[in-house]
């Protein structure tokens, strides 16, 4: 019954989105959008979902097609080429965008949100909003919000069963200096590398490990090459749907209005289908051979003290404004 009500719903509203607009309002339009997972991952199930939603509102004049797997490159390259206009868009970490406004590092803060209600009210919200409005001026424009999650640590040498095991580990990060400086924080050795290379790195040894959430540990079949899997939690991984500010010029307000109300429309279900698959991945990947632990709370505890200091170096980059408001949010929240 539930499918057939989404596609009559998402019918009604195609109806009315054309009724609204005359035929040359919407042009003929085939947009690539990049992700760096495979299909069958969250990430890729939303896309799928907001390239459907994309055609019924548009009559079929608006083509989505996706580019999973990272096919277009690293998150760096797609970027760029979105800024470029030569892909209309991507979905990514959103502390990546860092590298264009300096404020979306705070998406990178270890151990920055408690649970799923905080990051939905928080980059939903006012916050969220405000800095996806900042990368107009880079030439990108933010049009939601979809998630990767909470980010684990795997390794291929030891479980990890207390802070001191992670000493010495080789771990690849995503490459940014916030990354990098809280895996020193833990006396690991941090390797930046661009997601695409991760899966060679990690079967040829040339890294230990890797943090990732269990997701993506899945989906991208992490467990063939790595063995232990520590349930950390240290980072969540909110996720920027953006597309070119070449593309989004050049269209129609019909045209806005429906890529914004698809990506706002497909996110909610894409958090949805993310958080509902979370347990039954966990169980797939103990099936697959991971040996799983989870720190103590005393340990737990002794993480968070570790990764402080890099908290603290890194607020002032972001911003104090910027560190103030989203600390409110949260005080508001946690009431």
């Amino acid at each position: 019954m539930k499918p057939f009500l989404l596609r009559t719903l998402t019918a009604a509203v195609a109806v009315l989105a054309l009724g609204c607009a005359s035929a040359q309002d919407i042009k003929e339009r085939t947009l690539k959008l990049g992700l760096q997972n495979p299909k069958g991952h969250p990430a890729v199930t939303g896309a799928e979902k907001f390239a459907e939603i994309v055609a019924a509102q548009s009559g079929g004049k608006i083509k989505v097609t996706l580019f999973p797997g990272g096919v277009l490159g690293g998150d760096a390259q797609t970027v760029s080429a979105v800024q470029g206009g030569t892909v209309e868009m991507t979905v990514l970490n959103s502390g990546i965008l860092a590298a264009q406004v300096k404020e979306f590092a705070i998406y990178d803060f270890p151990f920055l949100f408690a649970n799923a209600r905080e990051v939905d009210a928080v980059v939903d919200g006012p916050f969220g909003t405000a800095l996806h409005a900042k990368l107009a001026d880079r030439g990108i424009i933010g049009l939601a919000y979809w998630e990767l999650g909470f980010r684990d640590l795997t390794n291929s040498r030891r479980p990890i069963r207390k802070v001191e095991d992670i000493a010495g580990l080789k771990l690849r990060v995503i490459p940014n200096p916030i990354n990098i400086d809280w895996v020193k924080a833990l006396d690991a050795n941090p390797t930046p590398l661009a997601f695409p290379e991760l899966y060679a790195a990690l079967e040829q040894r040339a890294v230990d490990g890797q943090e990732n959430p269990v997701s993506v540990i899945l989906a991208n079949k992490f467990a063939e090459v790595q063995k232990h899997l520590a349930l950390t939690h240290h980072q969540y991984n909110p996720q920027s749907v953006i597309v070119s500010k070449k593309l989004w010029d050049a269209m129609s307000a019909a045209e806005r209005q429906i890529l914004q109300g698809a990506a706002t429309e497909a996110g909610r279900y894409q958090r949805t289908v993310s958080r509902e698959l979370a347990a039954a991945q966990l169980e797939a990947l103990k099936k697959a051979g991971m040996q799983v632990t989870e720190l103590p709370p005393d340990e737990q505890a002794k993480l968070q003290a570790k990764v402080k200091p890099v908290i603290a170096k890194y607020s002032a980059s972001v911003g104090e404004t910027t560190l103030k408001d989203l600390e409110a949010e949260l005080a508001k929240l946690r009431k």
